[in-house]
């Protein structure tokens, strides 16, 4: 399937047992009540996310588990993250097997490689599938920052047609789409950024939070897309303490906990990481619960 990189493209959190097993059955209504509120598509496995957690099987799974699911009704996008140049080649010709519609590529983990040594990774795993390539940009968390001059060069690759921008510079978004025009997507992928990413041009996002509350996502976007800013001001206002959570080191913690209130969803993580509580908890629970209260006022 191409992608059409315009909507809400959900970075699907991995629904696990109390023993940290893959909970599968979980995974598929997780992906379902997605699909029921008008995500465009899904990012299985995003790095911030458990994906380093995982087991390769594990990984495996989760792939075959959402194409089932989804049965080609939106793009299913993979999350690629891996510490060496042939793995990445690998894993980019296991999900082209398994049949998802797309790759989102980290750099190589564990290492912060130079511009010379990041084009020929990412030109490398371009050329290993067929699979559409959505560049993933986080200096802040893995130290390679991919700028407009790097990605110039690896546009040479016809696969390569979106970017993740979480530079959390918008100025970012203006450079990369002045100078690339249609040829990059570029994709929001800062919860507590997607309104301003939208008036300079961005028209997808990668969100974390929309895992929650995937319908008033929807809409948010769909505002912003639309050009009616001074209705999407209103829903970002209500939704904006909670999309700050999408930003933190315990971003995971913090959107299985929000999905666990609004649709019940076990918020269990995979170790290292472990749930939140105490008081932190708390501050959480305040801020969704708060949240939905300010959504209903606005008649969401």
């Amino acid at each position: 399937m191409s992608i059409r990189w315009k909507g809400v493209f959900p970075a699907v959190t991995t629904k696990l047992k109390p023993d940290y097993t893959l909970d599968v059955p979980a995974i598929g209504a997780g992906l379902e009540r997605l699909l029921e509120n008008g995500v465009s598509g899904v990012v299985m496995m995003g790095m911030v996310g458990e994906n380093a957690q995982l087991s390769p099987d594990e990984k495996i799974t989760v792939l075959k588990t959402a194409k089932e699911v989804i049965k080609g009704r939106v793009p299913i996008i993979s999350g690629l993250a891996e510490t060496s140049t042939e793995r990445a080649v690998a894993y980019a010709r296991e999900a082209e097997r398994i049949g998802v519609d797309g790759l989102m590529v980290f750099p190589a983990l564990t290492y912060k490689s130079d511009a010379r040594e990041t084009i020929a990774f990412y030109k490398t795993v371009a050329q290993a599938s067929g699979l559409s390539i959505l560049l993933y940009n986080n200096p802040r968390g893995y130290g390679v920052d991919l700028v407009p001059d790097v990605i110039a060069e690896l546009l040479a690759e016809p696969t390569i047609e979106a970017i993740k921008e979480e530079s959390y510079d918008t100025t970012r978004v203006t450079d990369l789409v002045s100078r690339f025009g249609d040829r990059l997507a570029v994709v929001c992928g800062v919860d507590d950024l997607i309104v301003e990413s939208v008036a300079l041009g961005a028209q997808a996002w990668v969100s974390g939070m929309a895992n929650a509350l995937p319908r008033q996502s929807v809409e948010l976007l769909n505002l912003a897309l639309e050009n009616d800013f001074a209705r999407a001001r209103k829903l970002y206002g209500a939704l904006i303490p909670l999309f700050h959570l999408d930003t933190v080191v315990k971003l995971v913690q913090h959107i299985k906990l929000a999905e666990n209130i609004v649709s019940g969803s076990a918020e269990t993580v995979k170790p290292p990481r472990l749930n939140l509580e105490g008081a932190e908890r708390e501050k959480t629970v305040a801020i969704v619960r708060k949240t939905l209260a300010d959504l209903k006022a606005l008649g969401y």
